[in-house]
């Protein structure tokens, strides 16, 4: 700092200076000058030259005096916009430094944009508090002081993710629990015996995580007879679910589906291949004859990038809400296709409950949404009659499908009118693409067909990491494909409760719904 007041003080020469007591005591002084210039200085400013040598010096000595600089008398609006670009820490350093430093670094306005950024805190929290800013931050700061790189992120997540539900979906915002305190925090972790990742104990201080019920928070999925909802779990019921069989231990449950018992997992330690606060859906090995041989697909690297990525998603309606639920379909806005008045838009989503990494085996569904313009003719109504799909693996291999309708039926497409069907595919490669087209007759004359375009639309896999067991303990995250098989169709089976089992897939196996 005192350089840079140092390089302001004059349009001189950078002076010496002296070192006294803190800031305070740097005076900045002009170097006696030579006599020449001296005299040309004393030109400069319209004065006669006077004298010999000893005047000139006398002089330019009281010049010097005169412009002596100190903290003390600098402006304090320079001052206090150079203290606006520190941070709370360093505010604070300089508050101990010298007397008007102290004043200045209390400065209400400063402590204002501290209090936005760190605690997201408004106007109206400060009157309703009664207290100056400063105040504001240290009272925060002293409560939650170890979170505060989390803080505003996990703050303003919850946020917007109620903000938005309040107006989408607010059912959902009564089955939100509030916030744990530090000591119930670390209760748990002593239950557990393993640390709780700081951003994770963050976010349960705001809330803790939600009541079992259905739908849950973190998103459903629907498709035939398979559904899955899942629940943000309260700290409580997540310790007691806290894992330490072999292959998944010290491994803590975020989520839990009542239909499915799918749930995705923290790890709390870098063990068994995995990396501390990754979050991940468990993905048994159904070849290796190990049950701890446990594959993972990773959805997240932290509980900070895997809740506000989540809370992305919902807000900017790349999750729709359906029927008072957030179906994670993801929609690229790009993956629409228009063909006379009739509009193709297709969403995708990977099912992790339904797939395997040995032998692999990648389930996508994906929902397409058929809409004829509100301002069509009449006479443009139309009845959809087949299907042509081109599917396209990881690999280059291509597979062509035709078959009537979709999904067993052949909707009629009137002006205004909207058709919503969801299906599904699986393949063995870790990616493919599909497109094609929908072939269409009018009503009032079947002689005229025409084909509507199905816009290319891609699944990819998310990363998985093999088992430990099985590479040995590699931490290599795979994108590598094994083999060529896909499967057009919705094809499974299900069990006795109804729910699917995940085997060795039969790529011959069809459904008798059809994509």
């Amino acid at each position: 700092m005192c350089v840079l007041f140092d390089n302001k003080a004059s349009p001189l020469p950078r002076p010496p200076f002296r070192k006294g007591a803190g800031l305070r005591g740097y005076h900045f002084r002009f170097r006696h000058l030579p006599v020449r210039e001296a005299a040309v200085f004393d030109n400069r400013v319209g004065r006669p030259r006077r004298g010999g040598r000893d005047f000139v010096r006398s002089r330019a000595s009281k010049m010097a005096a005169s412009a002596e600089l100190s903290l003390e008398v600098l402006p304090s609006d320079p001052l206090l916009l150079i203290l606006s670009f520190l941070d709370f820490r360093d505010l604070i350093s300089c508050s101990f430094v010298s007397r008007r430093l102290h004043e200045l670094s209390g400065h209400n306005p400063l402590w204002k944009g501290l209090c936005q950024k760190y605690w997201l805190l408004s106007e109206s929290h400060k009157t309703q508090k009664g207290q100056t800013w400063k105040d504001l931050f240290q009272e925060f700061y002293a409560d939650m002081g170890r979170y505060i790189d989390h803080y505003s992120n996990l703050k303003k997540a919850w946020d917007d993710l109620k903000g938005y539900l309040e107006k989408r979906c607010p059912r959902m915002i009564t089955s939100l629990k509030e916030g744990v305190t530090e000591e119930e925090l670390d209760a748990v972790e002593a239950q557990i015996g393993c640390k709780l990742p700081n951003d994770y104990r963050c976010s349960f201080r705001i809330h803790n995580g939600q009541k079992l019920v259905v739908p849950g928070l973190m998103g459903s999925m629907a498709l035939s007879n398979h559904y899955r909802s899942e629940d943000l779990l309260d700290i409580e019921t997540a310790a007691g679910g806290f894992q330490q069989r072999k292959g998944m231990k010290q491994c803590l449950p975020l989520t839990f589906c009542f239909h499915t018992g799918l749930s995705q997992y923290m790890a709390l330690e870098s063990v068994e291949g995995r990396v501390r606060g990754e979050i991940f859906y468990q993905c048994p090995d159904q070849i290796a004859q190990d049950p701890s041989a446990i594959d993972m697909f990773i959805t997240g690297a932290s509980f900070t990038d895997w809740f506000t990525s989540y809370v992305h998603n919902v807000v900017t309606e790349e999750y729709p809400i359906i029927r008072d639920q957030i179906f994670r379909y993801i929609h690229d806005k790009e993956c629409v296709a228009t063909t006379g008045d009739i509009k193709v838009s297709v969403s995708t989503s990977f099912l992790p409950e339904l797939s395997s990494i040995h032998p692999p085996h990648f389930f996508f569904t994906y929902r397409i949404r058929i809409e004829m313009a509100k301002d069509a003719l009449p006479e443009n109504t139309c009845q959809l009659d087949t299907r042509y799909w081109k599917i396209t693996n990881a690999n280059g291999n291509v597979e062509e499908v035709r078959g009537p309708g979709v999904v067993g039926e052949f909707p009629v497409m009137a002006p205004g009118k909207v058709h919503e069907y969801a299906s599904c595919t699986t393949f063995s490669t870790t990616s493919e693409h599909m497109e094609g087209h929908y072939t269409f007759h009018r009503l009032k004359n079947k002689e005229e067909v025409f084909n509507v375009t199905i816009p290319r639309f891609h699944m990819v896999c998310p990363p998985f990491r093999k088992s430990a067991v099985r590479m040995q303990g590699s931490l290599n995250i795979s994108g590598a494909a094994s083999s060529d098989n896909s499967s057009d169709t919705d094809g499974f089976d299900a069990d006795e409760h109804g729910f699917m089992n995940v085997g060795d897939p039969d790529p011959t196996d069809r459904c008798p719904r059809h994509i």
